[in-house]
């Protein structure tokens, strides 16, 4: 059986490295962090541009409903070579998008040279910054979403 599309970019380590490197941001900050990754858009998604898609994984995967609407999402799109980093309402009140432009462009250049899992690392790490100038780790903190990265 082939292997899944996803282990031509990351293998089991690599996702593990990423897991613990949303852990280990996310002690810094009352920000949630969530990384999800898709092989392929969905035939109903094929008109549809990656902020859309992206905006639609956001809702599924409940990161509008953290306590301080913190949550960003990296998500990923494989076989079409995008990706947008989206973050919640509460974090767009204080930083403006080009920063998550910024991000995405560091992200990029180390995608371009073939370094999937450092690009990844990299983003979470700049994301796990940003949230922890605005956002910083609460005494009363939990973690609202899964640490591990989502297919």
């Amino acid at each position: 059986m082939e292997s899944p599309y996803i282990y031509n970019f990351l293998n089991d380590d690599e996702l593990l490295r990423i897991s613990d490197k949303i852990k280990e941001t996310e002690r810094r900050t009352s920000g949630e962090i969530c990384v999800s990754i898709r092989e392929q858009r969905s035939l109903s998604e094929r008109k549809k541009d990656v902020k859309e898609i992206a905006e639609a994984e956001f809702f599924k995967r409940n990161i509008d409903k953290t306590r301080d609407k913190t949550g960003i999402l990296i998500f990923l799109l494989l076989k079409d070579k995008k990706f947008y980093i989206l973050a919640d309402s509460g974090i767009n009140e204080k930083v403006e998008q080009n920063t998550w432009d910024d991000v995405k462009e560091n992200m990029q250049q180390m995608f371009l040279n073939g370094k999937f899992c450092k690009g990844i690392l990299t983003g979470i790490e700049q994301v796990g910054n940003i949230l922890e100038k605005y956002f910083p780790i609460k005494p009363d903190d939990t973690n609202e979403i899964s640490n591990k990265v989502l297919f």
